[in-house]
């Protein structure tokens, strides 16, 4: 799978899929819940009910690219609280969330903005 950071858009599909899907069912999905642009630069992320198997769909300049990751002892944390069917990650993020930390309970410092000097 290319790096994260070669992506301008990460998406998670909140709602559970069957993990049968394939390409096609897929991208039916992101298609039915407007996720983005299937042929741009964008990350697609599904998961089944357990929440332990993520599918990622992305496209790769000549066609479609599958990856899937599952896990032996533990389940991907997962949107909760959000309203909305589709949540952006950034790329950094969804590293953290492959390494099972819980990227909605994270929170980096605020941004600020330098003014002046006291």
């Amino acid at each position: 799978m290319k790096r994260p950071e070669d992506f301008t858009g990460v998406y998670i599909h909140r709602e559970r899929v069957d993990m049968r899907k394939g390409i096609n069912g897929l991208a039916e999905v992101v298609d039915a819940a407007g996720m983005g642009e299937l042929q741009g630069a964008n990350l697609f992320i599904f998961s089944g009910r357990g929440k332990h198997t993520i599918k990622v769909l992305y496209w790769d300049r000549s066609g479609f690219a599958l990856w899937m990751k599952r896990l032996e002892a533990a389940n991907f944390p997962w949107p909760k609280r959000h309203e909305d069917s589709v949540v952006k990650l950034t790329p950094e993020q969804f590293s953290w969330l492959l390494d099972g930390y819980d990227v909605w309970k994270v929170k980096p410092f605020e941004k600020v903005s330098f003014t002046q000097l006291c």
